[in-house]
């Protein structure tokens, strides 16, 4: 999100986002359960006045509108980059896919991926548009989080704490729980990389399923995409939201130990396919990995992961089952923590510490 505050007026219409054009489609009425999710109507009307961006309003994008500032990042299969919009002077982040696909497929994908647009959650990184670029890529434009992504972290400056750890899960929960109940939306990607800080302390997730055929079209872009996958997906059999909760219950569990939890070759500098193909033989015929006894773990964050790993999905809870009562979410949600205080010290800092060989900020290659 831009750090400068602006104004732009529109012709008859009050813009109280601080940008210009389209009013999003009225939105269908909520149940009571669903008006108690973070981005309910409740949550939206209590934000209305602040500046945000890509919520109610939409920017016509256009390649020749972004101004480069920085690359944040590139793989295979495209780059990340901090731009400047500049009639608005918007600061986002700007992520070029590069997509085999018929032109039509392409078109397909970017209509899919305006299904975002309607996604306004404190727990989702923001949207705010897609396009195709001259060369037929698909343009991606979010919110811009200065701290970057969480993958690599706890490699660089070990295990997250307790308390903090409690506060990213509740993010990612609360954030998968929206996607979920009112979008019908899978992450079906959840790992370490596609959750964003920024240095007020915000936690969100990034780089969610709306296109199956975007899916399938980066799918063999990615280096070890699977190894966060659940044994049911990788084995290619059907799955449900619940895969989501297996790739949430590794996550954590990484970062509270500062490193992988399947013991591989898949995360060592070489990263071959051998490595990845031993490595997710083992995530489906091996036990699930368990966080290790110590007094730094409270039970209760033992027993929320144990649930999140269960390897039958049938016996797994959903992501709304653990933000709304589980004892681990409920404890984190009673707990003040300054992450304002947290994220410049660990996550800023590893950026500049670590920006020659590894990429804070989620690109399409692991």
């Amino acid at each position: 999100m831009a750090d400068s505050q602006f104004k732009v007026r529109t012709m008859k219409r009050k813009n109280v986002k601080g940008l210009a054009l389209n009013a999003p489609q009225p939105r269908a009425a909520q149940s009571g359960a669903d008006a108690q999710l973070p981005g309910s109507r409740r949550d939206d009307d209590r934000a209305a006045g602040q500046l945000e961006i890509g919520v109610e309003f939409r920017l016509d994008l256009r390649a020749e509108d972004l101004i480069v500032i920085r690359e944040l990042g590139h793989g295979n299969g495209g780059t990340v980059s901090k731009v400047q919009h500049a009639a608005t002077k918007a600061i986002m982040a700007r992520k070029i896919i590069h997509v085999e696909a018929k032109n039509e497929v392409r078109k397909r994908i970017v209509r899919e991926l305006r299904i975002m647009h309607d996604c306004a959650c404190p727990y989702i990184v923001s949207f705010y548009g897609a396009f195709q670029n001259e060369s037929g890529d698909v343009v991606m434009c979010m919110e811009y989080m200065d701290c970057g992504s969480l993958d690599g972290i706890s490699k660089n400056f070990g295990p997250v704490r307790v308390d903090v750890l409690g506060k990213i899960a509740e993010a990612v929960l609360g954030g998968l729980s929206y996607l979920y109940k009112q979008h019908r939306i899978m992450h079906r990607d959840m790992k370490p990389s596609n959750i964003l800080v920024n240095s007020r302390g915000q936690i969100k997730i990034c780089d969610f399923g709306v296109s199956s055929e975007l899916e399938g079209s980066v799918a063999e872009t990615f280096v070890g995409t699977g190894t966060y996958m659940a044994p049911e997906r990788i084995q290619g059999a059907k799955y449900t939201v619940k895969s989501d909760v297996w790739s949430v219950g590794l996550t954590l569990m990484e970062l509270a130990i500062g490193k992988f939890p399947f013991n591989s070759d898949a995360d060592d500098e070489t990263g071959g396919p051998q490595g990845i193909l031993d490595l997710l033989q083992q995530i489906v015929l091996e036990p699930a990995p368990k966080l290790p006894k110590s007094d730094a773990f409270p039970s209760i964050l033992e027993e929320m992961i144990a649930r999140c790993l269960m390897k039958n999905p049938d016996e797994r809870p959903t992501p709304w089952d653990l933000y709304e009562t589980d004892p681990f979410l409920l404890a984190a949600k009673r707990t003040p923590v300054d992450l304002e205080a947290w994220a410049p010290n660990a996550v800023f800092c590893f950026q500049w510490s670590s920006h020659s060989h590894l990429e804070p900020y989620p690109t399409l290659q692991r």
